[in-house]
């Protein structure tokens, strides 16, 4: 799993620069300021977690425990949920679509994968160092 985990931090965050750049140079024209701050903290949020991402799999190769699976897993998660519905929110115009502001609902429960992860990476790492 920690192959896995790597490799699926290290295409997120090349993904992380490819969209902060598509952001900066081409999005910037086609969006509101608003709109572009919202994708930005999509962004850099995925970022973070790709170099979470990146570090739980180098720490569960050592120390292999379901904390640090799940902790990953979650990464994941949040990712998709976060900075997916950032970018989603973002890039629509939501004036002309209305009913599709209600995925901005998912964005906070990305958040809450992203808290349980750390706090099961912490939890994972305090179980290795008992071992």
């Amino acid at each position: 799993m920690q192959k896995k985990f790597i490799q699926a931090a290290a295409l997120l965050g090349a993904l992380s620069v490819i969209l902060g750049a598509f952001g900066a140079h081409a999005l910037k024209e086609m969006i509101s300021e608003k709109s572009l701050a919202i994708f930005e903290t999509g962004v850099r949020y995925q970022f973070y977690h790709a170099v979470a991402l990146m570090l739980t799999g180098m720490l569960y190769k050592e120390f292999t425990n379901k904390y640090l699976l799940w902790a990953g897993r979650l990464y994941g998660i949040g990712m998709l949920l976060f900075c997916g519905s950032l970018y989603f929110l973002a890039i629509v115009d939501l004036a002309a679509h209305p009913g599709l502001k209600a995925i901005g609902a998912v964005t906070p429960f990305g958040g809450l994968c992203f808290i349980a992860g750390w706090l099961l990476l912490a939890v994972g790492a305090a179980k290795t160092l008992k071992q």
